[in-house]
């Protein structure tokens, strides 16, 4: 039977993500449109972004912020392009973003000295196997895997190498140690439901000294550039941004950064996206058809929440068909407008996956679970034709 109640918002998209609750477009009142992003009151914006990340995060004060190009993606590709090539780069990747910097890594910065550690959808490479006597390159949480990792535990305090962390679906739901990070990179379109095209770069003390020690071999196009003369640009982490940022994702990112403060900080923020993940793993547990594509719960992803099927008919399908049944069940949950954007990632296994990050009410998961079976069963009924 057809479920009566559907979520309040049923958006459920893995990036750009749910808006803070309540949010409307009377929040962007107070961007600074038609002016200079390089003006006084533009920079003292920038900052306040800066600032206000700092606060929620607790990223200690000998860290520097910046706000840079080309959303997560040029963040991540700024810190590979400056940093690498000092040392031997152990690569870890498990989901779709990882390998894309192990590509990176191998095949355009063609650097000599490469370990790739890796492991399949669903699960966790050793970890015990990154050697921090070289730099290491990871992904916190897999967007696209539904896979974490669990702690920081495995990063060493006296690591001779940078820790070099993709960190845009961890940022704002998941506890990060900052003395275990060298450089953290994320987005606004993920946790906070910020719009796009905006990225964050943190630098620890010793990933600023590589900076300024180390000079690669490869040319640095301005976009990319975080020295001048051998010292950092120091104006890029107090507002002074590469390029000409938008003005009205500013006033959004800050408008959740203030919401995130309202609602208990990083605390409660944490405790929101991972009660998401426990009404979750209560219904997976119930039910007949449906498992999660992480089988270690230790490591399960509390905001890009990934699932497989394990009905024996649905998997019996071919890849092909079973991508198609995928498809189609995604397609009837925006039909009825329970949850959109619920399908799988393009590369990972066919099934579904839902964003359970801070911005999406408890009350919504609730909501969309029995819309999840009501669709699996109507699908799965048109497949097999009963």
């Amino acid at each position: 039977m057809k479920p009566a109640r559907r979520p309040s918002n049923p958006l459920f998209s893995s990036g750009p993500c749910a808006k803070r609750p309540g949010w409307s477009l009377d929040a962007l009142d107070g961007a600074l449109l038609g002016r200079s992003h390089r003006s006084k009151p533009g920079k003292a914006k920038l900052k306040e972004v800066i600032d206000l990340t700092r606060a929620v995060l607790a990223i200690p004060g000998d860290y520097r912020i910046g706000i840079v190009p080309a959303s997560d993606t040029g963040a991540v590709e700024m810190a590979l392009w400056n940093l690498l090539g000092e040392r031997g780069v152990d690569m870890v990747a498990w989901e779709s973003f990882g390998k894309e910097w192990v590509t990176d890594v191998t095949k355009q910065l063609r650097l000599s000295d490469v370990r790739t550690i890796q492991a399949p959808y669903g699960a966790l490479p050793d970890l015990s196997q990154a050697d921090f006597s070289r730099d290491v390159v990871f992904t916190w949480n897999g967007t696209t895997s539904g896979v974490r990792v669990p702690d920081g535990n495995w990063i060493p305090a006296d690591r001779e190498g940078l820790s070099i962390c993709d960190a845009t679906s961890a940022a704002f739901a998941m506890d990060i140690p900052w003395s275990k990070i060298d450089v953290a990179t994320w987005s606004w379109q993920k946790v906070l439901g910020g719009e796009a095209a905006h990225g964050m770069l943190v630098l620890s003390p010793r990933a600023v000294a590589r900076l300024e020690s180390f000079q690669p071999d490869r040319p640095l196009p301005k976009i990319f550039r975080l020295t001048n003369g051998g010292k950092l640009i120091e104006g890029i982490f107090v507002g002074d941004t590469i390029n000409t940022p938008s003005m009205l994702c500013v006033e959004d990112a800050i408008d959740g950064l203030r919401w995130s403060l309202s609602v208990g900080g990083l605390t409660q923020l944490i405790r929101r996206s991972e009660q998401n993940l426990r009404i979750v793993s209560e219904w997976v547990a119930a039910s007949t058809w449906a498992g999660f594509l992480g089988d270690d719960p230790a490591t399960r992803s509390c905001t890009s929440i990934c699932l497989r099927f394990t009905d024996p008919e649905v998997t019996a399908l071919t890849p092909e068909a079973q991508a198609d049944f995928a498809k189609k069940l995604a397609a009837l949950l925006e039909k009825e407008e329970a949850a959109f954007d619920a399908g799988s990632y393009r590369d990972a296994p066919p099934g579904l996956r839902l964003w359970g990050g801070a911005t999406v009410e408890n009350e919504d998961m609730e909501a969309v679970l029995p819309w999840l079976d009501w669709a699996f069963a109507t699908i799965k009924a048109e497949t097999f034709g009963r």
